[in-house]
């Protein structure tokens, strides 16, 4: 699967917005870097579909300006201005080459889902492999208004019953790309959640 982090070169907060190229060209999260635009021009002039894994800010600030550019279909789980196209839990979506499953993911985000192919997950926040508080195996923030860390456990435990065994590959909201066994990175980061330490030292 061929994936860009366009947001890669971001000097402010954002999230990572993977572009992925192939027959279905989608934009996972639009992130919140000004500029993001031109970074998508420097691979395509089209995007077929934009998916947004949840809406909070530093997903989706620079949304507009990728729907006034692109006019793509917006997918989401709850409602947003630019949504065109509801989607649910076990929804499917072809997102590059691949078929991906939607997972609804709650706990960072009341909205929150994440996407799982035969090879590939886009984990949104709900998971990442690294951040400033966990290296391999850490997960969204869960100490303001609207999150849960027993929603979040929840949702971890499901996105494990839902994992192909097949998948190698974590792209997740912030942090590095994972390539190796991202089940166990998903193990590690549940078993932190369910200790009910606090992620960052003022939670």
């Amino acid at each position: 699967m061929d994936v860009v982090n366009v947001t890669e070169d971001a000097e402010a907060f954002t999230c990572n917005a993977y572009l992925v190229l192939g027959d279905q060209v989608t934009l996972v999260d639009a992130g919140a870097m000004e500029g993001v635009v031109d970074e998508i021009r420097e691979y395509t002039d089209h995007l077929d579909a934009v998916v947004l894994t949840h809406q909070h800010a530093d997903h989706v600030v620079e949304l507009d300006a990728v729907v006034e550019a692109f006019d793509p279909p917006v997918y989401g789980y709850a409602e947003h201005p630019l949504r065109t196209r509801e989607i649910d839990d076990c929804d499917e979506l072809r997102i590059g080459d691949e078929l991906f499953e939607v997972v609804y993911t709650p706990g960072h985000a009341p909205d929150h889902v994440a996407l799982v192919s035969e090879t590939a997950l886009f984990s949104g926040d709900v998971v990442v492999y690294n951040d400033a508080a966990f290296e391999d195996g850490s997960f969204g923030r869960t100490d303001k208004t609207g999150q849960s860390r027993e929603r979040l456990i929840q949702s971890l435990e499901t996105l494990l019953d839902r994992l192909p065994a097949t998948v190698e590959t974590l792209y997740a909201g912030h942090g590095d790309v994972f390539e190796g066994d991202v089940r166990a990175v998903i193990e590690r980061a549940l078993d932190r959640a369910r200790r009910r330490e606090p992620k960052y030292p003022e939670e």
